[in-house]
């Protein structure tokens, strides 16, 4: 793990994940054996590593965090309910409702949260960071569904 990026996640996004709500998260799971807490750090890392890693020029505290809250829907999808039975359609709208009654978000995160899921959802993002985050969390779903996590990072990221 670069010790790095879990200092950036930590410096920028602390008070996220301290939080009551995104500590909520832990309880559902999301991919495989890994829970949504667990889901959007890993989100995180991944959207850090990608900037970092292409020397793109982007505002990083707008990543970390819109990273962090991006799936901060706040229930088990899992579990069948008329109000999210399409999950896949609807969560990012879910997620940027309950993010922005918690905390002040800027208009990348806004557009992180609500964009994360395009394709799937029809509009585009329109910044780099969102569309970082939506690359990344792909990448991040498809190495949970098919691989176990060791838990190892969300270890290193406890704040």
């Amino acid at each position: 793990m670069d010790t790095e990026i879990i200092d950036i996640i930590r410096h920028y996004g602390s008070d996220i994940l301290k939080s009551t709500k995104m500590l909520e998260e832990k309880k559902y799971m999301q991919h495989g054996n890994v829970s949504v807490y667990e889901h959007s750090i890993k989100v995180c890392y991944i959207s850090i590593r990608i900037a970092k890693t292409f020397g793109l020029n982007i505002d990083m505290k707008a990543l970390v965090r819109g990273a962090l809250l991006h799936d901060f829907f706040l229930y088990d999808w899992h579990i069948y309910d008329e109000s999210h039975k399409l999950h896949a359609f609807s969560h990012a709208r879910c997620a940027y409702e309950n993010a922005k009654k918690e905390f002040d978000l800027g208009k990348i995160e806004k557009d992180i949260i609500l964009k994360h899921m395009f394709p799937v959802n029809i509009t585009p993002p329109k910044y780099k960071e969102s569309v970082i985050v939506s690359i990344a969390d792909k990448i991040s779903a498809t190495h949970e569904t098919i691989f176990e996590s060791d838990h190892e990072l969300l270890r290193l990221c406890i704040v």
